[in-house]
């Protein structure tokens, strides 16, 4: 783990998407964070120490799932799967399929497996999977403002975790998408979906893979917005069941299911679609919701030592 030293930062971006806003002072407390991402190996000594079952590992309840159609209501997983053409970007059906037999071991589906993967990020892990995993190691989830403040690496404003320039000297610093996505992907930075971790260069805190390769979850519940004056001390953990799940869940969600922050963006993220390559990005995920390019890493909090 990397020790980080705590300060005051702007947290958020007004410059960007609107989820994003406002920019406003937050402090952070000190802490230690994992330099990587939890990797397959690291996962699978967790599985083999408890016997832990993922959330893509176990099939779901019909009464828990209003309206879901009968063959989705299998163990499984989602996975991107590259369209052949020109889709239309408003359709996220066209590239994200429910694949029955996806999880964290087999991550294409019942016939892959992480043989030869086993330095990448865990995939197909749900919010509960990362904080059962960060318990057992005795750690925890970061909340955002403990995230964004790490990925940031001390560059206090900047849009990227390492400056100004997306690609400075015509260096990839990061596991992102380049071409049209969904159906082109020209993997100019060496790879086509995930990465093994410290494939890029650490930020100035010396992290790896705080931007691009998986999105990485936080303790937060998600709100469109960023609270303009935090009533809470950002570096303390919200309580994982507590008070802000019920503004988080979507209207248009029949299931009603809460849904935390991801930070980070991921390999799929690409110019002409998702430009959330940069440390005050942010996105909803539902928390039983597992797919092929979310991760986690952890934290340790010194008050917890």
């Amino acid at each position: 783990m990397v020790w980080i030293p705590g300060g005051t930062f702007q947290m958020g971006s007004s410059d960007h998407y609107p989820e994003e806003a406002p920019v406003h002072t937050v402090a952070v407390n000190p802490f230690w964070i994992d330099a990587v991402p939890v990797t397959n190996h690291q996962f699978g000594a967790f599985v083999a120490a408890t016997g832990h079952r993922t959330t893509s590992e176990i099939a779901p309840r019909a009464e828990d799932y209003p309206g879901a159609l009968p063959h989705m209501l299998r163990a499984g997983s989602l996975t991107f799967n590259q369209p052949r053409g020109p889709v239309p970007l408003g359709n996220a059906h066209a590239w994200w399929a429910w694949t029955a037999g996806a999880c964290w071991r087999r991550p294409f589906g019942p016939k892959s497996s992480i043989a030869g993967l086993e330095d990448h990020p865990v995939v197909h892990v749900s919010f509960a999977d990362a904080l059962s995993y960060a318990q057992w190691a005795g750690k925890d989830l970061p909340t955002e403002a403990e995230w964004e403040f790490a990925a940031r690496g001390g560059l206090d404003g900047a849009t990227y975790a390492w400056g100004e320039d997306l690609r400075p000297g015509g260096v990839h610093m990061a596991n992102t998408w380049q071409g049209r996505f969904p159906f082109e992907n020209l993997a100019e930075d060496g790879f086509a979906g995930t990465s093994p971790v410290r494939s890029y260069p650490p930020n100035g805190y010396g992290l790896y893979d705080m931007i691009g390769n998986t999105w990485e979850w936080t303790q937060d519940w998600y709100l469109p917005r960023h609270q303009p004056n935090p009533s809470r001390a950002c570096c303390m953990p919200r309580n994982a069941l507590g008070a802000g799940m019920n503004d988080s869940i979507d209207p248009n969600d029949p299931a009603r299911i809460p849904r935390k922050v991801l930070k980070g963006g991921s390999h799929l993220c690409a110019p002409n679609y998702c430009r959330r390559y940069r440390p005050a990005a942010r996105h909803p995920e539902p928390v039983d919701t597992s797919t092929s390019h979310v991760g986690f890493r952890c934290v340790r909090r010194p008050r917890l030592e």
